[in-house]
């Protein structure tokens, strides 16, 4: 009969299986696996069930038991098997329950395994270490803690420097991960030279740290190889001129919800409906507008596109490319972003050269500094900032050279579409003149396509070709400028056109202000969102249960409502009326 401790049979296979969870919860999530948590719960406890039979002497794997105990006794081949025969198990979990890729599958349950496997051996040597450590009255010994401490503190130090040496490593995804497992042969060498030497150490020390640089230096020299193979590496495009009028971004019922949870086990309990079904098209060297209350769900349609969020339902085409779930590099360097406040979006502790400079090096996997310094030159001249602004800090600049260090490196990768999420409302009236200018002229020269989201419908009057009017996460009006301005046909545009105020020394009253609070988008109201706050002569009973439908009030311009405005009835009776009497 096999004699196994409780240490081995329970409370190791636990820990193992505690740890396992959440390196594989962090494995899925980086893949964006949806339930990573479910998942990583599942596997491990499948795992752990096997790792309880297994040394509970089960005879089904009593057979392995007795091979790797009685023929090998190092621990590191035992633990090394174990980790073999568990890869399949969880590749089997994965891929045949869970319907994921196989490669994936086996990518993950080999990781983990190896992350288990790296832990338990410097989680042994440590307590092996700690047993040495307690021992006390050896002169010899304490010698040798000494030496072990002040060796182990070199090499890590040493070895974190040249792992994190030189400028690509800040490109791979992997990073950390790449750089743990290239320091930590050399250190587990020297740990291991401390268990076996113990008081002798310090006789042989310069012969055990020599080894362990020199395997350190290897492994990181490998690691570093393999780790630059992952970089895509693209070239420096210049500044090109795009062909107006093509087809650049489409988005068909774009919808975002927020999940609510409540109580310990993290019940949902509703969704905040941020964005219910929005769709619209941008082309190359037009702007669209994209105007609203504050909390009608403008940003979060800019997150969205930029897949900072996650989108709950609709498609989004880019060049008539579906946008997948994960961006790829291809869509970074195309579609950019312009910050509200330009002091958030600025480190202050880089260089404007190194702040222009990001997207060259994260995206292009640009490293060259000449390169770099003369790309950031030609950028701050397209934005009318001077050589000497490169090399100073975001504090020395005004909120006007601010904003323009922000389109600078929105422009570094030669985007075609750039969102501008309220860019000058920060700044003063002559400093929103120039940015406003700048980028209209950097969109005549390079075709550039905008989405503008603003509040101020003088901006948007200005900038914008089209417009499109949101409440409550929906688009109610969309036409372009003239049409939306001249002729707004929506209640809700109707009353925000009316709600503005203008500068006239005679008459400083407002002249409109819409009635009632904006809805809870937890609970939005039945029916059209805005009827509870409609004045309009068109609304009836229907507004209160039937859903909002598109209507097409002329070329380009659309409306969503329940019925139509009292104005375009008529227009409808007349038309009818002339035609009867035709």
């Amino acid at each position: 009969m096999i004699m196994v401790d409780l240490k081995e049979t329970i409370i190791i296979p636990v820990i193992f299986s505690i740890l396992g969870f959440f390196i594989m919860r962090g494995f899925i999530r980086s893949k964006r696996w949806e339930n990573s948590v479910n998942i990583a719960l599942v596997t491990n406890s499948i795992w752990l069930i096997f790792s309880l039979i297994r040394f509970g002497n089960s005879i089904l794997l009593v057979f392995t038991y007795i091979i790797t105990n009685s023929f090998i006794d190092s621990y590191f081949l035992q633990l090394l098997i174990n980790a073999i025969l568990f890869i399949p198990i969880g590749v089997l979990i994965l891929w045949g329950f869970y319907k994921k890729d196989l490669f994936e599958s086996f990518t993950v349950a080999s990781l983990v395994q190896a992350a288990i496997l790296v832990i338990s051996l410097f989680l042994s040597n440590i307590q092996r270490i700690l047993k040495i450590w307690l021992i006390e009255g050896n002169d010899d010994l304490d010698g040798s803690k000494f030496t072990f401490t002040f060796a182990l503190l070199f090499l890590l130090g040493i070895s974190i420097l040249i792992a994190y040496w030189g400028d690509k490593i800040q490109l791979v995804r992997y990073r950390i991960t790449f750089v743990l497992s290239s320091i930590l042969p050399g250190i587990y060498y020297l740990m291991t030279s401390f268990i076996t030497l113990h008081e002798n150490f310090l006789n042989n020390a310069f012969i055990s740290i020599f080894i362990s640089f020199i395997i350190a230096i290897i492994s990181i020299l490998i690691v570093k190889i393999i780790a630059y193979q992952t970089i895509e590496f693209k070239e420096l495009r210049g500044l090109t001129v795009l062909e107006k009028g093509k087809e650049l971004l489409t988005v068909k019922d774009l919808k975002i919800h927020y999940p609510l949870f409540k109580g310990t086990l993290k019940r949902q309990i509703g969704l905040v409906k941020a964005v219910n079904g929005v769709s619209f098209s941008i082309k190359t060297g037009e702007t669209l507008g994209l105007v609203g209350e504050s909390g009608c769900g403008k940003t979060t349609i800019a997150k969205g596109l930029l897949g900072l969020v996650e989108k709950t339902e609709g498609e989004m085409f880019f060049e008539d490319k579906l946008v997948p779930p994960e961006y790829t590099a291809y869509l970074r360097h195309r579609i950019q972003m312009v910050f509200q406040d330009p002091d958030a979006s600025l480190n202050p502790r880089m260089k404007v050269v190194d702040i222009i400079a990001e997207p060259l090096r994260n995206l292009l996997a640009i490293t060259n500094k000449l390169e770099i310094r003369r790309r950031v030159l030609r950028l701050l001249d397209e934005v009318s900032l001077k050589r000497e602004h490169m090399d100073r800090y975001p504090h020395e600049f005004s909120g006007g050279q601010k904003q323009r260090i922000v389109i600078a490196r929105a422009l570094a990768c030669n985007p075609e579409l750039i969102i501008l999420d309220e860019p000058t409302s920060a700044l003063d009236v002559s400093v929103q003149a120039q940015i406003l200018n700048l980028l209209r002229n950097l969109q005549a020269t390079y075709g550039y396509g905008f989405l503008f989201i603003t509040h101020n419908l003088a901006v948007v009057n200005y900038i914008a070709n089209r417009i499109a009017v949101m409440y409550l996460g929906q688009i109610v009006e969309v036409g372009s400028k003239e049409q939306v301005f001249t002729k707004p046909t929506h209640p809700y545009t109707q009353a925000l056109l009316s709600s503005h105020s203008d500068i006239d020394p005679y008459n400083q009253e407002i002249s409109f202000v819409i009635e009632g609070e904006v809805p809870s988008p937890i609970a939005p109201p039945p029916g059209c969102t805005f009827n509870p706050r409609c004045s309009s002569d068109a609304r009836t009973k229907e507004c209160e249960h039937d859903l909002p439908h598109k209507i097409n009030i002329e070329e380009g311009h659309y409306i969503w409502c329940v019925n139509p405005p009292t104005s375009m009835q008529s227009e409808n009776q007349e038309s009818k009326e002339s035609l009867s009497l035709e």
